[in-house]
């Protein structure tokens, strides 16, 4: 890429934005959300429909009743999920074109809530580890996305880059959020806009292919 670019540095949302991924997050927050109710960390009528894994377990911490044994048993439940629907994960169309393209022009960073094992051994086996200057994984985060917990962590590993010059690609509004209050620029990828305007997530635009993120990264 040779014309100049609206943008110094990208951080990649990992599942359905990168890869493809069969991880069926509705039954990991279901099978969640049985144990925290069976165990008493969460009242029956707890409004689950609102909230992610990463939320259900953060509000359940807060709670005087979550042991490390118990906590260890609810991400087993959600390593476990993710080990299964990452098995056989492939390629959005045109990553690999994309990160080709953009390799070499800027940090090209992944921040995703997945195990790092996990997340390493598919961005490893689909090929596209080599093109990343940085992997953050839920280990590396203080909190999970919507937190901005994981993008301050890539901002300040890059001091010489302010927020608004980094670009946040991802197809959740956790994904927007996240950036949002880390002051990081959100473009959405195959994302619902009713759902991002729901959540109070406001990108600076909609993609439906890789390709167009160009679109957005040239000046």
């Amino acid at each position: 890429m040779k014309r100049k670019l609206r943008f110094d540095a990208i951080m990649f949302d990992m599942d359905n934005t990168l890869l493809r991924s069969a991880i069926d997050f509705p039954r990991i927050k279901h099978d969640v959300f049985v144990m925290l109710t069976n165990t008493g960390l969460l009242p029956a009528e707890f409004p689950v429909r609102e909230h992610t894994i990463a939320t259900l377990i953060e509000t359940a911490r807060r709670t005087d009743g979550m042991s490390a044994e118990l906590e260890a048993a609810v991400w087993d439940i959600v390593v476990r999920g993710e080990r299964e629907g990452m098995a056989g994960a492939g390629l959005e169309p045109y990553v690999p074109e994309t990160l080709e393209r953009l390799h070499g022009t800027m940090p090209l960073t992944v921040l995703t809530n997945n195990a790092q094992d996990a997340a390493l051994d598919a961005l490893e086996r689909t090929g596209i580890i080599r093109y990343f200057d940085h992997v953050a994984c839920r280990e590396q985060m203080e909190a999970l996305k919507p937190s901005p917990s994981g993008a301050r962590l890539l901002l300040a590993r890059y001091p010489a880059i302010p927020a608004a010059s980094w670009l946040s690609v991802g197809d959740s509004w956790i994904d927007g959020k996240a950036a949002g209050e880390a002051g990081v620029p959100f473009l959405a990828y195959r994302a619902d806009p009713g759902e991002l305007e729901r959540r109070g997530v406001a990108p600076i635009g909609h993609i439906r292919s890789m390709r167009e993120l160009f679109g957005y990264l040239e000046a």
